[in-house]
């Protein structure tokens, strides 16, 4: 029978608890001026800029003669060029008949394409841990911690989306392990404590059913070194990786990223949105700033009503938990 250990072994025993680091409790961890609310909600909370980005004028346009101007026509000798590229990107097409095809009719249909990239930050604060390996600890005794959007960082190439994680100034405290109570270690499940567990081959009788023999296996001892803590009997807390304490400090996550709209004119043409969407087209307009006005006026209206659309989507969306860097809208014609 495997020997119990419970009664008299000093190591913590945590044997149906998992290994994975886990959050501690609340009352473990100190209040810190402006950041008591992390103890409140779970320990996590998103931050966003009470500030508004400051507006500027609204520009009128003449739409009109801006489009009739950047909208070229197509004459029979740039849809025969068209053409005859098409064919030679294609290996088994010949170009005979596309360069003796007689053209009777052109009828030019413009498709307008807009696009709203809004490029927003947005600031995550949690409490998290490592262990503490005697490391330098910026605690609240070097100071006040800074609000979350008073933390300078390097901001990413405009609408180029990516992550980054900060330590908080002066958030820094050091507490005993929760995991293993500072022990560093904890009762192996395998063997519970002991470092042998019953042979499986003969099941602890030290000889197979039927057999006169004593166990191979075990070498007639009945038992076997517990192959979960290598005979141990115990295991490195994965907490605090054996070192009995944890440095646990307030971490900011920033996010960047590029939310998008996209509208497509409607149009009569048979051809597969996915290749509409890689046509080059001429460029009507485009417009970049802290924000973007909709667009008014403009010859097709609903390309209007898609800016107006787009603008507020992103605005209801965003305001509430992020702060918005750089807008920038685009109209092509293909």
């Amino acid at each position: 029978m495997d020997r119990d250990l419970s009664e008299d072994d000093s190591v913590v025993d945590l044997s149906f608890e998992a290994e994975s680091p886990l959050a501690p409790p609340a009352e473990l961890l100190e209040r810190l001026p402006s950041y008591d609310w992390l103890l409140q909600g779970g320990g996590r909370q998103i931050f966003f800029s009470p500030l508004e980005a400051p507006r500027r004028p609204l520009e009128q346009r003449c739409w009109s003669s801006f489009v009739e101007h950047r909208v070229p026509m197509v004459t029979e000798e740039v849809a025969r060029e068209a053409l005859l590229s098409f064919v030679s990107s294609k290996c088994c097409y010949g170009s005979t008949a596309a360069g003796d095809l007689v053209i009777q009719e052109l009828k030019q249909q413009t498709l307008c394409r807009y696009r709203l990239e809004t490029f927003t930050e947005s600031r995550i604060s949690e409490w998290t841990f490592q262990p503490f390996t005697n490391q330098s600890v910026d605690g609240p005794q070097r100071g006040t911690s800074p609000r979350l959007w008073d933390i300078k960082v390097q901001v990413p190439p405009m609408f180029q989306e990516d992550t980054r994680k900060f330590q908080v100034p002066h958030s820094s405290l050091v507490k005993e392990c929760h995991k293993c109570h500072g022990r560093g270690r904890y009762k192996c499940s395998g063997c519970h404590g002991a470092g042998m567990v019953r042979c499986p081959s003969c099941s602890g009788a030290k000889r197979k059913a039927k057999q006169s023999r004593r166990c191979q296996m075990c070498s007639g001892s009945g038992r076997r070194r517990c192959s979960t803590c290598s005979g141990r009997g115990n295991k490195t807390c994965a907490t605090c990786k054996g070192e009995k304490k944890l440095l646990h400090f307030i971490q900011l996550v920033i996010v960047w990223k590029n939310s998008l709209f996209e509208f497509v004119s409607e149009h009569r043409l048979n051809c597969p949105g996915e290749l509409l969407a890689k046509a080059k087209g001429e460029s009507l307009f485009k417009d970049e700033n802290t924000m973007v006005y909709p667009i008014v006026d403009f010859p097709l209206r609903e390309i209007s009503l898609a800016s107006q659309r787009g603008i507020a989507e992103h605005s209801a969306a965003l305001a509430s938990r992020a702060r918005v860097l750089q807008q920038g809208e685009t109209s092509r014609t293909s």
